[in-house]
């Protein structure tokens, strides 16, 4: 593959959200999933966990965990300073109910040396937790799950399949977890719809000039 090929591949990659009435062969996601722990991840621990799911009724059970949650928010008196934006909320949250298959990517709760050191220093030296915050902004986790999702998102496009990156669905991470039964020392944190597309975007993006200084 050429650049210029490797360049138009990711430039047409896109979040879908729209699936045709039809189903995704298990052995496709599963092998996108093994491609996926071909990714860089924090200290090589691969702690992950993907849960590839192809039973529709346990995609709309998840959809009737995340909107319950939804409705809740929705009906707290703050909400009503959003009505607006609440209202579209609501309605278009869980389009993944129709998703023919998802994959839900978990992680285990993996602490490097800096930070099991950092978590007893701070409890009596400001300074440490003023480095903990800020290792935590770019955690371990992070690293981790964003290069593993990343490269299934482009395995999953060069299959022909189209899938969204959501972390939204996380507001009901504990009704998720108990669905599907995920073990208490992993997270669930993120959820991949997919199916075969039935829509194309053409959204663009910023120029690179916009988004990055060179610094000489």
């Amino acid at each position: 593959m050429t650049l210029e090929e490797l360049a138009n591949f990711i430039k047409t990659r896109r979040s879908i959200r729209r699936w045709q009435d039809k189903p995704v062969p298990e052995s496709l996601l599963m092998q996108a999933v093994e491609l996926a722990t071909w990714a860089p991840n924090a200290g090589n621990q691969q702690s992950w966990r993907f849960y590839v799911i192809v039973n529709r009724n346990t995609i709309k059970a998840i959809a009737d965990a995340v909107q319950a949650s939804i409705d809740q928010v929705a009906s707290w008196p703050e909400a009503e300073t959003f009505a607006a934006d609440v209202a579209k909320w609501r309605q278009t949250a869980v389009f993944f109910r129709t998703a023919p298959a998802a994959i839900a990517v978990a992680t285990g709760r993996y602490q490097v040396v800096a930070d099991r050191i950092l978590a007893l220093r701070e409890k009596v030296d400001a300074e440490a937790a003023r480095i903990r915050e800020w290792r935590n902004t770019a955690s371990s986790r992070t690293q981790t799950i964003g290069a593993a999702v990343a490269y299934l998102l482009l395995v999953l496009h060069q299959m022909g399949l189209g899938a969204v990156w959501m972390t939204g669905p996380m507001q009901a991470k504990g009704q998720i977890e108990k669905i599907l039964k995920t073990p208490p020392e992993m997270d669930i944190v993120t959820f991949v719809p997919v199916g075969y597309p039935a829509e194309s975007p053409t959204k663009t993006r910023k120029p690179v000039s916009e988004v990055s200084e060179v610094v000489r």
